[in-house]
């Protein structure tokens, strides 16, 4: 009887889920019906013509783009800005000078690529930080991220050094005893740690 009672609270729970999703996707319908209904025949147009071009593109360029969005939303501000003011200064190089530098990001190793991801100053330092933060379990990797952006150039320089010298096996510990140090007792703890 027991048995019979977890199942169908596992159908119950099941369809309640299924419900909710469904709720969610009608309303999404809806207002995305909306949207589509206040847009001009030519805005319609050229948003289907986007749409046809972004179904055409290969999974992998699909994914790539969504990962480079994702990272550009986690940005701040600043870096945004930043990002947009060397934009302009690439966008004004010469065509030829242009071509040069994205040749020269395309042959940089993909775990720098990604790192650039990051924002200007994650990702200078990406390359040296990588061996600590490249296999970071998912629970972890917000919390981590959001620690490496608060800290400065000199907190990252010291956790780069120790990134070199830490063996694989003791990483998974170091960072979570990193995301355990108070934040005003963090400069002090690297440096310690660093000075070992």
């Amino acid at each position: 009887m027991r048995h019979a009672d977890r199942r169908r609270g596992r159908v119950v729970a099941a369809g309640l889920a299924l419900l909710a999703a469904m709720a969610t996707s009608f309303a999404q319908d809806a207002t995305y019906a909306t949207r589509w209904a206040a847009m001009s025949p030519a805005a319609q147009a050229a948003w289907q013509q986007r749409r046809l071009a972004w179904d055409a593109l290969p999974h992998e360029e699909q994914a790539d783009r969504r990962a480079r969005y994702a990272a550009w939303r986690a940005l701040d501000e600043v870096q945004r800005a930043r990002l947009r003011a060397a934009a302009s200064e690439i966008a004004a190089l010469p065509p030829e000078h242009q071509a040069a530098l994205r040749t020269q990001f395309r042959v940089l190793d993909g775990m720098q690529r990604q790192g650039w991801r990051l924002g200007p100053d994650l990702g200078a330092d990406w390359p040296r930080l990588q061996p600590l933060f490249a296999y970071v379990p998912p629970g972890e990797r917000d919390a981590l991220l959001s620690l490496l952006r608060r800290m400065d150039a000199e907190q990252r320089d010291d956790l780069a050094a120790l990134a070199q010298r830490l063996p694989p096996q003791d990483r998974a510990a170091f960072r979570r005893e990193l995301l355990a140090v108070p934040e005003g007792q963090r400069r002090t703890w690297l440096r310690q740690r660093r000075d070992r």
